[in-house]
Protein backbone atom coordinates (compact mmCIF):
# COMPACT_ATOMS: atom_id res chain seq x y z
CA UNK A 1 0.00 0.00 0.00
CA UNK A 2 3.21 2.43 1.13
CA UNK A 3 4.34 1.57 -2.59
CA UNK A 4 1.20 2.42 -4.22
CA UNK A 5 0.93 5.44 -2.28
CA UNK A 6 4.48 6.65 -3.02
CA UNK A 7 3.95 6.61 -7.23
CA UNK A 8 0.37 8.12 -6.93
CA UNK A 9 1.72 11.16 -4.82
CA UNK A 10 4.61 11.50 -7.03
CA UNK A 11 3.04 11.16 -10.13
CA UNK A 12 0.23 14.02 -9.11
CA UNK A 13 3.53 16.21 -7.77
CA UNK A 14 5.24 15.96 -11.03
CA UNK A 15 2.20 16.59 -13.06
CA UNK A 16 1.32 19.43 -11.29
CA UNK A 17 4.40 21.08 -11.27
CA UNK A 18 4.80 20.87 -15.07
CA UNK A 19 1.44 22.05 -15.04
CA UNK A 20 2.25 25.02 -13.00
CA UNK A 21 4.69 25.96 -15.88
CA UNK A 22 3.30 24.71 -19.25
CA UNK A 23 -0.56 24.97 -18.28
CA UNK A 24 -3.14 24.23 -21.51
CA UNK A 25 -5.64 24.89 -19.33
CA UNK A 26 -5.93 28.26 -19.30
CA UNK A 27 -3.34 31.52 -19.60
CA UNK A 28 -4.40 33.00 -16.11
CA UNK A 29 -1.53 33.10 -13.57
CA UNK A 30 -4.05 32.07 -10.98
CA UNK A 31 -4.65 29.06 -12.18
CA UNK A 32 -0.76 28.09 -12.29
CA UNK A 33 -0.63 29.14 -8.77
CA UNK A 34 -3.62 26.55 -8.06
CA UNK A 35 -1.52 23.82 -9.82
CA UNK A 36 1.43 25.01 -7.33
CA UNK A 37 -1.21 24.71 -4.21
CA UNK A 38 -2.09 21.02 -5.56
CA UNK A 39 1.98 20.06 -5.76
CA UNK A 40 2.61 21.52 -2.34
CA UNK A 41 -0.28 19.51 -1.33
CA UNK A 42 1.23 16.34 -3.07
CA UNK A 43 4.82 16.63 -1.24
CA UNK A 44 3.20 16.87 1.96
CA UNK A 45 1.28 13.57 1.24
CA UNK A 46 5.24 12.14 0.63
CA UNK A 47 6.56 14.06 3.37
CA UNK A 48 3.57 11.39 5.66
CA UNK A 49 4.89 8.62 3.62
CA UNK A 50 8.29 8.89 4.67
CA UNK A 51 6.94 9.66 8.87
CA UNK A 52 8.17 13.24 8.65
CA UNK A 53 4.71 14.80 10.20
CA UNK A 54 6.13 17.69 11.29
CA UNK A 55 7.44 18.71 7.66
CA UNK A 56 4.51 17.91 6.10
CA UNK A 57 2.12 20.49 8.47
CA UNK A 58 4.30 23.18 7.44
CA UNK A 59 4.51 22.20 4.10
CA UNK A 60 0.81 22.87 4.16
CA UNK A 61 0.30 25.36 6.55
CA UNK A 62 3.54 27.66 5.48
CA UNK A 63 3.86 26.86 1.90
CA UNK A 64 0.18 26.12 0.83
CA UNK A 65 -1.64 28.58 3.23
CA UNK A 66 0.66 31.55 3.64
CA UNK A 67 3.14 31.53 0.80
CA UNK A 68 0.25 31.11 -1.76
CA UNK A 69 -1.62 33.53 -0.56
CA UNK A 70 1.21 36.52 -1.16
CA UNK A 71 1.39 34.79 -4.23
CA UNK A 72 -2.13 35.22 -5.32
CA UNK A 73 -2.03 38.98 -3.75
CA UNK A 74 1.04 39.73 -6.16
CA UNK A 75 -0.21 38.28 -9.05
CA UNK A 76 -4.01 40.27 -8.58
CA UNK A 77 -1.25 43.50 -7.87
CA UNK A 78 0.38 43.04 -11.40
CA UNK A 79 -1.17 45.06 -14.10
CA UNK A 80 -1.45 41.77 -16.48
CA UNK A 81 -2.57 43.98 -19.82
CA UNK A 82 1.03 45.59 -19.53
CA UNK A 83 2.94 42.46 -19.11
CA UNK A 84 1.48 41.11 -22.51
CA UNK A 85 2.64 44.26 -23.92
CA UNK A 86 6.33 44.00 -22.58
CA UNK A 87 9.18 43.36 -24.68
CA UNK A 88 11.75 40.32 -23.29
CA UNK A 89 14.97 41.79 -23.04
CA UNK A 90 17.89 39.92 -24.16
CA UNK A 91 20.25 40.72 -21.64
CA UNK A 92 17.50 40.04 -18.82
CA UNK A 93 17.35 36.27 -20.45
CA UNK A 94 20.98 35.74 -20.74
CA UNK A 95 21.43 37.11 -17.19
CA UNK A 96 18.32 34.18 -16.05
CA UNK A 97 20.19 31.66 -17.98
CA UNK A 98 23.93 32.59 -16.55
CA UNK A 99 22.23 32.27 -12.92
CA UNK A 100 20.36 29.00 -13.39
CA UNK A 101 23.77 27.81 -15.01
CA UNK A 102 25.77 28.49 -11.86
CA UNK A 103 23.02 26.89 -9.34
CA UNK A 104 22.88 23.58 -11.92
CA UNK A 105 26.74 23.59 -11.97
CA UNK A 106 26.71 23.90 -8.05
CA UNK A 107 24.00 21.23 -7.19
CA UNK A 108 25.83 18.62 -9.72
CA UNK A 109 29.23 19.85 -7.85
CA UNK A 110 27.52 18.81 -3.76
CA UNK A 111 25.83 15.97 -5.52
CA UNK A 112 28.88 14.49 -7.11
CA UNK A 113 30.71 15.13 -3.88
CA UNK A 114 28.13 13.39 -1.64
CA UNK A 115 28.79 9.81 -0.47
CA UNK A 116 25.72 7.51 -0.38
CA UNK A 117 25.24 5.59 2.63
CA UNK A 118 27.56 7.72 4.43
CA UNK A 119 25.63 10.25 6.10
CA UNK A 120 24.15 9.75 9.43
CA UNK A 121 20.60 9.45 9.69
CA UNK A 122 18.65 10.77 12.36
CA UNK A 123 17.97 7.99 15.21
CA UNK A 124 13.76 8.83 15.53
CA UNK A 125 11.67 8.76 12.32
CA UNK A 126 10.29 12.15 11.81
CA UNK A 127 11.26 13.59 14.62
CA UNK A 128 12.17 17.12 15.12
CA UNK A 129 15.20 17.76 17.02
CA UNK A 130 18.02 15.85 14.81
CA UNK A 131 16.37 17.33 12.31
CA UNK A 132 17.07 20.56 13.55
CA UNK A 133 20.47 19.49 14.68
CA UNK A 134 21.17 18.43 10.89
CA UNK A 135 19.95 21.10 9.48
CA UNK A 136 22.16 24.11 10.80
CA UNK A 137 25.06 21.89 11.84
CA UNK A 138 25.81 19.66 8.80
CA UNK A 139 23.24 21.31 5.94
CA UNK A 140 24.09 25.50 6.98
CA UNK A 141 25.65 26.90 4.03
CA UNK A 142 22.86 25.07 1.28
CA UNK A 143 20.36 26.83 3.87
CA UNK A 144 21.47 29.98 4.13
CA UNK A 145 22.15 29.63 0.18
CA UNK A 146 18.12 29.22 0.00
CA UNK A 147 16.82 32.02 2.10
CA UNK A 148 19.14 34.47 0.32
CA UNK A 149 17.55 32.97 -2.82
CA UNK A 150 14.13 33.55 -1.56
CA UNK A 151 14.88 37.03 -0.52
CA UNK A 152 15.69 37.76 -4.00
CA UNK A 153 13.03 36.42 -5.15
CA UNK A 154 11.02 38.92 -3.20
CA UNK A 155 13.03 41.76 -4.04
CA UNK A 156 12.37 40.53 -7.38
CA UNK A 157 8.40 40.54 -7.11
CA UNK A 158 8.51 43.68 -5.80
CA UNK A 159 10.39 45.66 -8.53
CA UNK A 160 7.84 43.70 -10.68
CA UNK A 161 4.69 44.48 -9.49
CA UNK A 162 5.88 48.40 -8.57
CA UNK A 163 4.20 50.80 -11.24
CA UNK A 164 5.75 52.89 -13.56
CA UNK A 165 5.73 56.39 -12.80
CA UNK A 166 5.73 58.13 -16.07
Amino acid sequence: MQAALFYIFAALTLICGFLVIANPFSRNPVTSAMFLVLTIASLAGLFVLLHAFFLAAVQVLVYAGAVMVLFLFVIMLLDLKAEERRKIKSLGVIGGLVSVGAILAIFLKSLQNTSLGAESIPSLEGATIPLGKLLFTRYLLPFEIVSVLLLVAMVGVVLLSKKDLK
